[in-house]
């Protein structure tokens, strides 16, 4: 991944990170999925010869004792996956599943979360 995409997606992180959902409203750089991908969360950054990049996220929120029991001491942004794709080309239902979802239902299903810092 380039430099600057690298550099442009974790601007994204660190002002959600500043200012979490529903503060940040993303600008288009950070979207709400719907449908099959409801709560992930989107990072968006186009690179060179307009390649599209995306990281796929979950917001790791609740009361103080389910963040504990997670292994959190606070509300957290969790970067499952990312992918890219070329310029008007789409993300199939197989990519979804097998690249974000099956490996968000991972993590979720592990306690304390599996991380890596």
């Amino acid at each position: 991944m380039l430099a600057n995409v690298r550099a442009k997606l974790l601007a994204v992180l660190e002002a959600v990170r500043a200012a979490p959902p529903p503060r940040f409203s993303g600008g288009g750089k950070w979207e709400t999925m719907h449908g099959a991908m409801g709560g992930y969360y989107e990072i968006r950054a186009i690179g060179r010869g307009r390649t599209h990049y995306r990281l796929f996220c979950r917001l790791e929120n609740g009361t103080a004792e389910e963040l504990a029991a997670r292994g959190f001491d606070r509300p957290q942004i969790v970067v499952i996956n990312g992918m890219s794709k070329r310029h008007l080309t789409e993300f199939s239902e197989r990519d979804y599943k097998s690249k974000v979802r099956d490996l968000g239902e991972e993590y979720v299903g592990t306690l304390p979360r599996r991380i890596a810092q």
